[in-house]
């Protein structure tokens, strides 16, 4: 059994392989309903973590915390890093198994699947376009352990393209150019794809991985207690944000371009509170500068070719009828909104999954990434790209991508400091969204090599010239790996890299101010 699995914000949908078609998999919620997708809730009932439909079906218990939108704080987390829900404390990587084991189950027991005992489930997943190597590496090993077999990651703007060439471009042969539009419930990416028939090329990409449906849902929630008259937000406990932003989503999703005015009963947050009435052209003044904000990265990516074909409008957060009006009055005739705006990446990634299809997709490091390094005698630090932005990925079965740094080290400790950024200045430095890993500490001087606790003692310099050697292995999948050797001594270490988090303070999700847009022109 092959899926193509989008591992959404507010959604999880999943696309099956099935003789070249590729149907949206249902699902049987606690009310006996068939819904086509799966929530990617995780709760507390008690002291239970529970989740998706368990967690779904918890949300009016008086004892249960519930909370959403779990992938909007994988941005900063590493695999141990604590999660706090409704008192309970546990890693990051043992909350996305258990809701990975969640879906695992439902796919077998309560899906229209017909899955065999025994039998194996391949996915391609989805992630977002800006994801960083954590939140790749994250998604893959909660799949993973919940027993799935992962065949890859595909960005899901990449994912969204392929669903468009299979639907409008079988009997094609020109190439030609779309820039996919893919607004989320928690990120908004876009991507410039070049179409041939069974072949494409990402150009380029661009995004706000702080932008998404969700800041609708908190702009209309922020609305309503104004017009509530609630000023007292603090005393808000996680339940009951939970339950005030659910109340906005789903009065948000009613709404159609005839709308003029949202009804949101605060009664549903905490019993007594009013019900109010807010203006929709008034919601959609306080949404209209989000939406903005993804005209930018559309203008810079258009820049970089001479037409398109279509700007193709995927994803959820995309289904407000702003969004639509707005792209359509700025962009005209370019906009097509894909028929499966909320499934067109998971089709997209069964479509890929599918080795019958023979589509091929290459794609590319949406960010840099590297290393900070002495220059100058140590008088100043530089960044070094050892992977830079634009670079192909290797595909499934492809030999991972390499590079080597051979120096002579003149330090006893080497202390490595890794990031990711966005966008690189004219004069090398890195900017824009920038996330920065745990550091990596390597004895260069061979008397150390036996030493467990190389971050707790002093770096100096010596006068000896260690020979190193740096090794840095990237994967289809966009997981990064480096051994570091003293070629002198013949010792070596290899270290997995990410950022771990197992000092970073515990995330304690409830309600979560919109962070600044974090983009940078392309080119910058």
């Amino acid at each position: 059994m092959r899926l193509g699995v989008d591992f959404g914000t507010t959604r999880i949908v999943v696309a099956a392989c099935d003789r070249g078609n590729y149907p949206v998999v249902t699902f049987e919620n606690p009310d006996g309903d068939a819904c086509d997708w799966f929530p990617p809730l995780v709760g507390v009932r008690g002291s239970e973590l529970v989740y998706g439909w368990d967690a779904w079906a918890a949300q009016d218990s008086p004892d249960a915390t519930v909370v959403r939108s779990l992938k909007r704080y994988l941005s900063e987390a590493g695999p141990q890093t604590p999660i706090e829900i409704g008192g309970v404390r546990a890693s990051v990587s043992a909350v996305l198994a258990g809701l990975a084991a969640a879906l695992m189950r439902a796919l077998r027991t309560g899906s229209n699947l017909e899955i065999a005992e025994g039998e194996v489930v391949e996915v391609m997943a989805g992630v977002p376009a800006g994801a960083n190597s954590n939140q790749r590496f994250l998604t893959v090993e909660a799949l993973r352990q919940a027993g799935f077999s992962v065949l890859g990651l595909l960005n899901e703007p990449s994912a969204a393209s392929i669903e468009f060439g299979h639907a409008h471009r079988e009997k094609s042969t020109k190439k030609d150019a779309i820039l996919v539009y893919d607004l989320g419930g928690g990120t908004f990416d876009s991507t410039l794809v070049e179409l041939d028939t069974r072949s494409h090329a990402v150009i380029a990409s661009e995004g706000i991985s702080t932008l998404g449906g969700d800041d609708f849902d908190h702009v209309l929630a922020e609305a309503a207690l104004e017009a509530g008259g609630i000023g007292d937000k603090d005393s808000l406990t996680q339940a009951e944000w939970y339950r005030l932003f659910e109340e906005a989503r789903r009065k948000k999703e009613t709404l159609n371009p005839n709308s003029r005015r949202v009804g949101i009963d605060l009664d549903t947050v905490r019993a007594g509170w009013p019900q109010v009435q807010i203006p929709v052209a008034e919601f959609y003044a306080r949404c209209e500068p989000l939406v903005a904000e993804t005209f930018h990265a559309i203008d810079d990516l258009l820049a970089r070719t001479v037409g398109v074909e279509a700007i193709y409008v995927t994803g959820g957060g995309s289904e407000l009828p702003l969004v639509g009006r707005l792209l359509r009055e700025k962009y005209k005739g370019k906009v097509r909104r894909s028929p499966y705006s909320r499934a067109a990446t998971a089709i997209g990634l069964a479509i890929q999954a599918d080795a019958a299809s023979e589509y091929v997709l290459r794609d590319h490091f949406t960010r840099y990434f590297g290393v900070w390094r002495e220059a100058d005698g140590g008088s100043r630090m530089r960044f070094d790209p050892l992977f830079e932005k634009g670079a192909a990925l290797p595909g499934p079965g492809d030999p991972p991508l390499m590079q080597t740094r051979d120096y002579l080290a003149v330090h006893n400790i080497g202390h490595y400091r890794y990031l990711e950024c966005s966008h690189v200045s004219a004069d090398g430095q890195p900017c824009g969204d920038i996330t920065v890993w745990d550091a990596v500490y390597f004895p260069f001087d061979p008397n150390l090599r036996a030493a467990s606790d190389l971050d707790a003692l002093p770096v100096y310099h010596t006068w000896a010239n260690h020979p190193i050697r740096e090794q840095y292995r990237c994967g289809a999948g966009g997981d990064l790996q480096v051994s570091i050797s003293n070629l002198g001594s013949g010792y070596e270490r290899a270290y997995r890299l990410g950022r771990w988090g197992e000092k970073a303070p515990a995330i304690v999700p409830g309600k979560k101010k919109r962070a600044p847009a974090k983009r940078k022109k392309a080119g910058a």
